[in-house]
């Protein structure tokens, strides 16, 4: 992310002359700034008053709050998952229309934006994206969990080398080109209707082929308090999950393998403690700035991602992660589009879809707006094409490399032994409920440097958590400042902490089953606004590649050129797809 204002204006020539709406808004015109607080006059107070009250009858609930919260996941799982899988194989079908059809020469920024960064800052950035507490917690839990309770969709044995083959492609399925669909899909969306259009880059913006002004008033403010919420409970759900793994490994850590007794209680009060320590360095983070803070442990997190996979890389199974990997790619490559549509409807296997595949939809959908907008942001200068190959190919593929070198890792001995083996003799023991978060800790200490991995796991979990933070934090400012970028440190602190105390409230009314919840039900409204994205993104690039083709733009690239002041680039025919600075003579593709 940037400091600095990140809508259209970015853009300039022809891009404000020709494509840019006619609109005397800015980015924030109607804030009130007070109390160190840049904020929209109804999304903020709004947004606010209502986590205020979610938070206060989760408190007063008590364990009510978390009877409830079980009733309504299996309650939208069991009614609404059918809407959630097939949402999300729309978007896969609408990004690859976008990609393969006429659009795809569309360039996000316009015909004379440049890129802002390499191909491979670009791709680096993609794959940092790619990564976070969610891969943490459940990269070596999901292949054991599916080895020894196979889904029913692939109607193998548990125990079996056919189990964790199935495994492994059941979590390459989960955490694969479904996933990276819906974060195309917004990203496109917010770079889009931003660079191209010169709109504020928040989720109403996406709207103007359907609403114009009206993107300003109650239709967007409705858009905008419903990311807000996406926003913030997908996040509390990455937050809680963490902490929990966090608290796990320091247990795990001091007890099990140092010998340290009862120094890191495992419990919900513990995890409210770490929380608590842990939103304190976020905010010290945002404090920092963005190159102070946020940027430099993103460059850590990355250095110790690195490390621990190649770590474990070299030191584990390596031929055995390896052949885990490309077996792994072949079963999901094979059954993508079944599985895309599996519900199980008609025979066994609805019960792993609604606990695992409905949770993950919603959990994905709900953090779609933070991915998205990063995504957005990195990726002016790209055409269409480009953008979607590479978001939903290459954080895709990377993903699948890491779950087969930790998953694979786990489930090594289990498969040369018939079912035994320590990772999948521990999860026996302990049940899913105990091993959930203590998966990553038992793989790590069945190879070399088990305490040493185990602390860096741990490291790389709370660094995660800490940047997750302070970029869910600047998202909700933009959102809630009516799209402005250069919020008050105040404002960024403030939802910094917020969200801290939202994972601590749902982790306290309801454990994890809670945060799984908050993510999968605020999803499913934004679930209705990604579908209306589809429709209004087509709209926007339509009327963009119909501008390209019209007289009036052809004219006035052929005054430019005439005039000797561009360079001009067309690809698949007539259509320009570059306009650059220059003296020499126009050239073709």
């Amino acid at each position: 992310m940037s400091d600095k204002e990140t809508t259209g204006e970015m853009s300039d020539g022809l891009q404000v002359e020709l494509f840019h709406p006619e609109s005397d808004r800015e980015p924030g015109d109607t804030n009130i700034a007070k109390w160190g607080f840049d904020v929209h006059p109804v999304v903020f107070p709004v947004a606010l008053v209502l986590i205020a009250l979610f938070i206060a009858a989760t408190i007063i609930l008590g364990e009510s709050a978390s009877a409830a919260y079980t009733w309504l996941f299996n309650f939208i799982g069991e009614n609404f998952g059918w809407f959630y899988l097939l949402s999300v194989n729309i978007f896969i079908v609408v990004l690859l229309y976008f990609a393969f059809g006429k659009y795809g020469n569309i360039k996000i920024g316009g015909v004379e934006a440049e890129k802002e960064f390499s191909d491979f800052s670009w791709m680096a950035m993609l794959f940092s994206a790619g990564m976070g507490i969610g891969l943490m917690f459940f990269s070596v839990l999901e292949p054991v969990f599916y080895f020894s309770s196979p889904p029913g969709f692939w109607g193998v044995e548990a125990g079996t080398g056919a189990a964790a083959s199935a495994a492994m492609a059941q979590t390459f399925f989960h955490w694969g080109f479904h996933p990276w669909a819906i974060y195309g899909l917004v990203g496109l969306g917010l770079a889009f209707f931003s660079f191209n259009r010169g709109l504020p880059l928040t989720f109403r913006s996406i709207f103007w082929p359907l609403l114009g002004d009206r993107i300003y008033g109650w239709p967007g403010h409705l858009i905008d308090l419903v990311t807000v919420f996406a926003t913030l409970f997908g996040l509390a759900t990455s937050l809680g999950l963490g902490v929990a793994q966090v608290n796990r490994g320091l247990a795990y850590v001091s007890t099990e393998i140092l010998g340290v007794l009862g120094s890191f209680p495992n419990n919900t009060i513990s995890q409210i403690v770490l929380i608590a320590g842990i939103t304190a360095i976020a905010t010290m983070s945002v404090a920092a700035g963005l190159d102070g803070g946020v940027k430099r442990l993103s460059t850590v997190n990355l250095y110790l991602m690195f490390i621990l996979l190649g770590f474990l890389l070299i030191v584990g199974p390596t031929i055995f992660v390896l052949g885990t990997w490309v077996e792994g790619l072949g079963a999901y490559f094979g059954n993508v589009v079944e599985l895309g549509f599996f519900r199980g409807a008609m025979g066994a296997g609805g019960g792993t879809v609604t606990a695992w595949t409905v949770f993950y939809w919603g959990w994905w959908i709900a953090w779609s707006p933070f991915v998205g907008m990063f995504i957005a942001r990195i990726s002016k200068g790209r055409t269409v094409r480009e953008f979607v190959l590479g978001v939903l190919f290459l954080p895709s593929l990377f993903s699948t490399l890491w779950l087969s070198t930790f998953g694979g890792s786990a489930l090594q001995t289990a498969v040369q032994t018939d079912g035994a083996g320590a990772v999948v003799g521990a999860y026996n023991e302990l049940g899913y409920g105990a091993f959930e978060t203590l998966g990553m800790f038992v793989m790590l200490e069945q190879y070399p440097l088990g305490a040493i991995t185990a602390s860096l796991a741990t490291l790389l979990i709370i660094t995660f958590f800490v940047t997750s933070s302070d970029s869910g934090s600047l998202v909700i400012d933009h959102l809630t400042s009516g799209g402005k970028h250069d919020v008050p440190k105040t404002q960024r602190i403030f939802w910094a902490v917020t969200e801290g105390a939202v994972a601590a409230v749902l982790l306290y009314g309801g454990g994890l089953g809670a945060l799984q919840t908050a993510a999968i039900t605020t999803g499913l409204p934004f679930a209705v606004i990604l579908c209306l994205m589809c429709y209004t993104v087509y709209l926007g690039l339509d009327n963009e590649y119909q501008i390209l083709e019209s007289q009036e733009f052809a004219d006035r690239i052929q005054n430019m050129t005439e005039e000797g002041d561009v360079d001009v680039v067309t690809t698949g025919g007539d259509m320009v797809t570059d306009v650059q600075g220059g003296d020499e003579s126009a050239s073709s593709d």
